[in-house]
Protein backbone atom coordinates (compact mmCIF):
# COMPACT_ATOMS: atom_id res chain seq x y z
CA UNK A 1 0.00 0.00 0.00
CA UNK A 2 1.08 3.22 -0.92
CA UNK A 3 0.03 6.14 2.02
CA UNK A 4 0.43 9.48 1.29
CA UNK A 5 -0.27 12.75 2.66
CA UNK A 6 -1.72 16.23 1.77
CA UNK A 7 1.20 18.34 3.29
CA UNK A 8 -1.13 21.74 3.88
CA UNK A 9 -2.69 19.16 6.76
CA UNK A 10 -0.01 19.98 8.79
CA UNK A 11 -0.50 23.69 8.65
CA UNK A 12 3.01 24.49 8.17
CA UNK A 13 4.22 26.61 5.19
CA UNK A 14 4.40 24.50 1.94
CA UNK A 15 7.80 23.38 2.60
CA UNK A 16 7.88 22.30 5.92
CA UNK A 17 4.69 20.49 5.23
CA UNK A 18 6.50 18.12 2.56
CA UNK A 19 9.71 18.18 4.81
CA UNK A 20 7.52 16.52 7.50
CA UNK A 21 5.50 14.12 5.06
CA UNK A 22 9.08 12.83 4.32
CA UNK A 23 10.21 12.71 8.02
CA UNK A 24 7.06 11.11 9.05
CA UNK A 25 7.76 8.47 6.63
CA UNK A 26 4.98 9.00 4.02
CA UNK A 27 5.23 7.44 0.33
CA UNK A 28 3.95 10.92 -1.62
CA UNK A 29 2.45 14.07 -1.16
CA UNK A 30 -0.56 15.79 -2.18
CA UNK A 31 -0.51 19.36 -2.42
CA UNK A 32 -2.91 22.39 -2.83
CA UNK A 33 -1.97 24.03 -5.88
CA UNK A 34 -4.83 26.74 -5.75
CA UNK A 35 -3.12 29.24 -3.90
CA UNK A 36 -0.13 30.20 -1.95
CA UNK A 37 3.34 29.22 -3.48
CA UNK A 38 2.58 26.51 -5.25
CA UNK A 39 -0.14 28.44 -7.54
CA UNK A 40 0.61 27.89 -10.87
CA UNK A 41 0.51 31.77 -11.26
CA UNK A 42 3.48 32.07 -8.49
CA UNK A 43 5.57 29.31 -9.24
CA UNK A 44 8.13 30.04 -12.54
CA UNK A 45 9.34 27.09 -14.42
CA UNK A 46 12.67 27.28 -12.30
CA UNK A 47 10.34 27.49 -9.64
CA UNK A 48 8.50 24.17 -10.54
CA UNK A 49 11.62 22.26 -11.69
CA UNK A 50 13.06 23.27 -8.30
CA UNK A 51 10.11 21.66 -6.42
CA UNK A 52 10.57 18.75 -8.20
CA UNK A 53 13.93 18.05 -7.22
CA UNK A 54 13.01 19.07 -3.84
CA UNK A 55 10.50 16.69 -3.35
CA UNK A 56 12.53 13.87 -5.19
CA UNK A 57 15.81 14.35 -2.50
CA UNK A 58 13.24 13.70 -0.01
CA UNK A 59 12.24 10.51 -1.00
CA UNK A 60 8.70 11.78 -2.31
CA UNK A 61 6.64 11.38 -5.20
CA UNK A 62 3.43 13.66 -5.75
CA UNK A 63 0.49 11.44 -6.26
CA UNK A 64 -1.94 14.21 -7.47
CA UNK A 65 -2.21 17.82 -7.43
CA UNK A 66 -5.11 19.74 -5.84
CA UNK A 67 -7.00 22.14 -8.00
CA UNK A 68 -10.57 22.59 -6.40
CA UNK A 69 -10.89 26.05 -6.56
CA UNK A 70 -14.17 25.94 -5.05
CA UNK A 71 -16.67 26.82 -7.08
CA UNK A 72 -17.37 23.52 -9.11
CA UNK A 73 -18.43 23.53 -13.00
CA UNK A 74 -21.98 23.58 -12.61
CA UNK A 75 -22.60 27.83 -12.41
CA UNK A 76 -22.45 29.34 -15.84
CA UNK A 77 -21.74 32.35 -14.62
CA UNK A 78 -18.26 31.21 -13.18
CA UNK A 79 -17.80 28.38 -15.14
CA UNK A 80 -15.24 29.64 -17.55
CA UNK A 81 -13.05 31.11 -15.05
CA UNK A 82 -12.63 27.78 -12.92
CA UNK A 83 -11.94 25.92 -16.79
CA UNK A 84 -9.57 28.60 -17.18
CA UNK A 85 -8.20 28.11 -14.05
CA UNK A 86 -7.96 24.26 -14.30
CA UNK A 87 -5.87 24.35 -17.15
CA UNK A 88 -3.23 26.64 -15.41
CA UNK A 89 -3.51 23.50 -12.91
CA UNK A 90 -2.84 20.70 -15.40
CA UNK A 91 -0.01 22.24 -17.16
CA UNK A 92 1.51 22.32 -13.80
CA UNK A 93 0.92 18.97 -13.22
CA UNK A 94 2.65 18.56 -16.58
CA UNK A 95 5.51 20.52 -15.60
CA UNK A 96 6.07 18.77 -12.26
CA UNK A 97 5.48 15.20 -14.05
CA UNK A 98 2.23 14.35 -11.91
CA UNK A 99 -0.73 12.49 -13.38
CA UNK A 100 -3.66 13.45 -11.87
CA UNK A 101 -5.38 16.94 -10.67
CA UNK A 102 -8.15 16.77 -8.08
CA UNK A 103 -11.18 18.81 -8.30
CA UNK A 104 -14.69 18.90 -7.18
CA UNK A 105 -16.62 19.70 -10.07
CA UNK A 106 -20.36 20.29 -8.29
CA UNK A 107 -23.18 18.33 -6.98
CA UNK A 108 -24.54 16.61 -9.69
CA UNK A 109 -28.28 16.71 -10.37
CA UNK A 110 -30.71 13.78 -10.59
CA UNK A 111 -31.83 15.12 -14.05
CA UNK A 112 -29.44 16.24 -17.19
CA UNK A 113 -31.91 18.63 -17.64
CA UNK A 114 -30.81 20.89 -14.91
CA UNK A 115 -28.79 23.61 -15.99
CA UNK A 116 -26.05 22.35 -13.64
CA UNK A 117 -25.67 19.11 -15.30
CA UNK A 118 -26.38 20.72 -18.58
CA UNK A 119 -23.20 23.10 -17.97
CA UNK A 120 -20.75 20.77 -16.23
CA UNK A 121 -21.72 18.25 -19.13
CA UNK A 122 -20.73 21.05 -21.40
CA UNK A 123 -17.40 22.32 -19.91
CA UNK A 124 -15.68 19.16 -18.35
CA UNK A 125 -15.39 17.19 -21.68
CA UNK A 126 -13.46 20.47 -22.34
CA UNK A 127 -11.11 20.10 -19.46
CA UNK A 128 -11.05 15.70 -19.94
CA UNK A 129 -9.70 16.66 -23.36
CA UNK A 130 -7.22 18.80 -22.66
CA UNK A 131 -5.96 17.21 -19.70
CA UNK A 132 -6.09 13.79 -22.10
CA UNK A 133 -3.88 15.36 -24.34
CA UNK A 134 -1.11 16.07 -22.21
CA UNK A 135 -0.64 12.46 -19.84
CA UNK A 136 -3.10 14.19 -16.95
CA UNK A 137 -6.27 13.05 -15.58
CA UNK A 138 -8.77 15.18 -13.81
CA UNK A 139 -10.40 13.30 -11.00
CA UNK A 140 -13.28 14.54 -9.19
CA UNK A 141 -13.92 13.59 -6.31
CA UNK A 142 -17.18 11.61 -4.06
CA UNK A 143 -19.23 12.97 -1.82
CA UNK A 144 -21.93 15.64 -2.67
CA UNK A 145 -23.41 12.77 -4.12
CA UNK A 146 -24.12 9.08 -4.41
CA UNK A 147 -21.60 7.14 -6.25
CA UNK A 148 -23.81 5.73 -8.23
CA UNK A 149 -25.26 9.59 -9.14
CA UNK A 150 -21.76 10.62 -9.79
CA UNK A 151 -21.48 7.25 -12.32
CA UNK A 152 -24.35 8.26 -14.23
CA UNK A 153 -22.69 11.20 -15.27
CA UNK A 154 -19.19 10.09 -15.61
CA UNK A 155 -20.97 7.84 -18.35
CA UNK A 156 -22.71 10.09 -19.87
CA UNK A 157 -19.97 12.09 -20.88
CA UNK A 158 -17.83 9.39 -21.51
CA UNK A 159 -14.61 11.27 -21.37
CA UNK A 160 -11.20 9.56 -20.79
CA UNK A 161 -9.74 12.23 -19.00
CA UNK A 162 -12.37 12.38 -16.31
CA UNK A 163 -11.76 10.05 -13.65
CA UNK A 164 -12.58 9.94 -9.40
CA UNK A 165 -10.55 10.92 -6.85
CA UNK A 166 -12.34 8.36 -4.00
CA UNK A 167 -13.56 9.91 -0.76
CA UNK A 168 -14.93 7.14 1.32
CA UNK A 169 -15.86 10.01 4.39
CA UNK A 170 -17.43 12.25 1.90
CA UNK A 171 -20.06 9.59 0.86
CA UNK A 172 -20.70 9.03 4.74
CA UNK A 173 -20.69 12.56 5.32
CA UNK A 174 -22.34 14.48 2.95
CA UNK A 175 -24.32 11.70 1.09
CA UNK A 176 -25.20 9.34 3.56
CA UNK A 177 -23.94 6.69 0.86
CA UNK A 178 -21.76 3.38 1.70
CA UNK A 179 -18.19 3.88 0.76
CA UNK A 180 -17.68 0.21 0.43
CA UNK A 181 -20.15 -0.71 -2.01
CA UNK A 182 -19.27 3.00 -3.83
CA UNK A 183 -16.26 0.79 -4.65
CA UNK A 184 -17.29 -1.23 -6.70
CA UNK A 185 -20.10 1.05 -8.60
CA UNK A 186 -17.17 3.75 -9.51
CA UNK A 187 -14.23 1.21 -9.41
CA UNK A 188 -12.96 1.57 -13.15
CA UNK A 189 -13.09 5.65 -12.88
CA UNK A 190 -10.68 5.44 -9.40
CA UNK A 191 -7.56 6.71 -9.74
CA UNK A 192 -6.93 8.43 -6.58
CA UNK A 193 -8.07 8.05 -2.94
CA UNK A 194 -8.33 10.20 0.11
CA UNK A 195 -8.06 8.45 3.99
CA UNK A 196 -10.20 10.38 5.77
CA UNK A 197 -13.05 9.33 8.41
CA UNK A 198 -16.39 11.00 9.89
CA UNK A 199 -19.94 10.54 10.80
CA UNK A 200 -23.29 12.33 9.04
CA UNK A 201 -24.86 13.97 11.88
CA UNK A 202 -28.68 15.22 12.18
CA UNK A 203 -27.44 18.05 10.91
CA UNK A 204 -24.27 18.37 9.01
CA UNK A 205 -21.30 16.40 9.59
CA UNK A 206 -18.33 15.68 11.52
CA UNK A 207 -14.31 14.63 10.73
CA UNK A 208 -12.88 12.02 12.42
CA UNK A 209 -9.39 10.16 12.91
CA UNK A 210 -9.36 7.46 11.14
CA UNK A 211 -11.25 4.21 12.49
CA UNK A 212 -13.07 6.51 14.70
CA UNK A 213 -16.21 7.22 12.27
CA UNK A 214 -18.72 5.64 10.17
CA UNK A 215 -16.17 4.41 7.38
CA UNK A 216 -15.78 0.70 7.53
CA UNK A 217 -11.67 0.28 6.83
CA UNK A 218 -11.09 -3.54 7.02
CA UNK A 219 -14.16 -3.57 4.60
CA UNK A 220 -13.08 -0.63 2.07
CA UNK A 221 -9.73 -1.62 1.81
CA UNK A 222 -10.62 -4.89 0.88
CA UNK A 223 -12.97 -3.35 -1.66
CA UNK A 224 -10.18 -1.48 -3.13
CA UNK A 225 -7.89 -3.84 -3.00
CA UNK A 226 -10.77 -6.04 -5.01
CA UNK A 227 -11.33 -3.80 -7.71
CA UNK A 228 -6.92 -4.21 -8.21
CA UNK A 229 -6.33 -0.77 -7.11
CA UNK A 230 -2.68 -0.13 -6.65
CA UNK A 231 -2.87 4.03 -5.93
CA UNK A 232 -2.33 6.30 -3.33
CA UNK A 233 -3.97 6.18 0.00
CA UNK A 234 -3.61 9.77 0.84
CA UNK A 235 -4.69 10.73 4.11
CA UNK A 236 -6.53 14.44 4.80
CA UNK A 237 -6.83 16.30 8.13
CA UNK A 238 -8.81 19.06 7.50
CA UNK A 239 -9.59 19.81 11.73
CA UNK A 240 -8.53 18.95 14.79
CA UNK A 241 -5.95 20.19 17.30
CA UNK A 242 -3.26 18.00 16.77
CA UNK A 243 -2.95 17.37 12.73
CA UNK A 244 0.19 15.66 13.40
CA UNK A 245 -0.97 13.65 16.25
CA UNK A 246 -3.77 12.63 14.04
CA UNK A 247 -2.36 11.89 10.80
CA UNK A 248 0.48 9.72 12.30
CA UNK A 249 -2.67 7.77 13.89
CA UNK A 250 -4.12 7.56 10.18
CA UNK A 251 -0.68 6.16 8.75
CA UNK A 252 -0.04 3.63 11.34
CA UNK A 253 -3.72 2.38 11.56
CA UNK A 254 -3.36 1.96 7.49
CA UNK A 255 -0.25 0.69 7.79
CA UNK A 256 -1.99 -2.33 10.17
CA UNK A 257 -5.17 -2.79 8.17
CA UNK A 258 -3.00 -3.11 5.44
CA UNK A 259 -0.21 -5.68 6.79
CA UNK A 260 -3.75 -8.05 8.07
CA UNK A 261 -5.44 -7.71 4.94
CA UNK A 262 -1.91 -8.12 2.88
CA UNK A 263 -2.71 -5.40 0.94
Amino acid sequence: MKIGVIPDSFRLPIREGIQKAAELGFDGIQPYTTKGDLSPRNLSRTGRDDLSRFVSRLGLVISALVGDFGKGFGNPSSVDETVALTKEVIDLAVDLRVGIVTTHIGVVPESPDHIAWKTMAQALPELGAYACDRGVVLATETGPEPASLLKKFLDAVNNPGLKVNYDPANLVMVAGDDPVKGVSVLGSYIVHTHAKDGVKLEKGYRETPLGEGKVDFPAYLRAMKGIGYEGFFTIEREVGADPVKDIVHGRDFLRKLAGEIGY
